[in-house]
C-alpha cells in the first residue's frame, strides 16, 4: 500500500492503487520556483500515468490556483491522464470564520477556473477537498468538504461530500471540531470510471473507517483516494503507520 508523506504543513494525497499504475509525484511549496521537467510522451508506455500534486495552500485562492494550475499543466506535458490535488487545494483559512467567508458553491468562479483548466490540458482532475457552499448554505451557514472529479472536457462527473468529520481532542492543543463549520455528506458515491481505472472517492479522516473502503472495493473501485490536509499533530499520527 503506497503512502506519500510530506511533513506538515504540506497537504497529502495517498493512493491505494491497482498493480501497474504509474504514479508521477509533483511536490511544490506554494509559490516556490522549481526546474522544469522535460516532456515525456505517454505513447511509449502501456500503463496509464497519473500525477499526485502536492501543494501548501494559503488563504489566497488565486495564488493557490496559480500553483495548482502550474502542476496540472506540467502533469499534462509529462503525459499523465489524471492529476490528483489534495484536500483544501482551493485554500486553507486562518480560522473557521475566514473559511466560511472564502467558501464558494460548485457553480462559483473558482471551480469554473478548474473546469477551464481541465479542458485546456485535456486532463482528468481529482479535486480532493473543495470548501463547498451547498444549496442549504442560507439556512445552515455551514459548508461541505467536497471531493470533485472533472473529466478532460471540464465536466463534473462525480462529487463526494466527506461523511466522517474530524472531531477530536488533541492533548496540549485543545479540540478540533470540523463539525462546527462542516456538514457530513449524506452518502458514498459509486466508483468513477477514469482513464486510469475506477476511482473510489474518500477524504482524509475517512481513512479511519474501513467499512467505507470495503464498500467502494466491493462496488468495483480499483484505486482508493484519501486526499488530506492533516495538521502537524494529526498528520504523523495517521500517515507514519500507513507509509511504514
Amino acid at each position: 500500500m503506497p503512502g506519500f508523506l510530506i511533513r506538515p504543513p504540506h497537504q497529502l494525497l495517498s493512493l491505494l492503487s491497482c498493480p501497474g499504475l504509474r504514479i508521477l509525484r509533483l511536490p511544490v511549496l506554494c509559490a516556490q520556483p522549481r526546474p522544469r521537467a522535460m516532456a515525456i510522451s505517454s505513447s511509449s508506455w502501456e500503463l496509464p500515468l497519473v500525477a499526485v500534486c502536492q501543494v501548501t495552500s494559503t488563504p489566497d485562492k488565486q495564488q493557490n490556483f496559480k500553483t495548482c494550475a502550474e502542476l496540472v499543466r506540467e502533469a499534462a506535458r509529462l503525459g499523465a491522464c489524471l492529476a490528483f490535488l489534495p484536500e483544501a487545494f482551493d485554500f486553507i483559512g486562518r480560522d473557521p470564520e475566514e473559511t466560511l467567508h472564502l467558501s464558494e458553491p460548485l457553480g462559483g468562479n473558482l471551480l469554473g477556473e478548474y473546469t477551464q483548466l481541465a479542458r485546456e490540458c485535456g486532463l482528468w482532475l481529482s479535486l480532493g477537498g473543495f470548501h463547498e457552499r451547498g444549496q442549504d448554505w442560507e439556512q445552515t451557514q455551514k459548508i461541505y468538504n467536497c471531493h470533485v472529479i472533472l473529466n478532460n472536457k471540464g465536466s463534473v462527473v462525480a462529487t463526494y461530500r466527506k461523511t466522517h468529520l474530524c472531531d477530536v481532542e488533541i492533548p496540549g492543543q485543545g479540540p478540533m471540531h470540523e463539525s462546527n463549520s462542516t456538514i457530513p455528506g449524506p452518502s458514498l458515491e459509486p466508483p468513477v470510471s477514469t482513464p486510469a481505472g475506477k476511482v473510489g472517492l474518500a477524504i482524509c479522516y475517512d481513512i479511519r473507517f474501513p467499512e467505507l473502503s470495503l464498500a467502494l472495493v466491493q462496488a468495483g473501485a480499483e484505486i482508493l483516494t484519501y486526499p488530506s490536509a492533516f495538521g502537524s499533530v494529526t498528520g504523523p499520527a495517521h500517515w507514519e503507520p500507513v507509509s511504514s
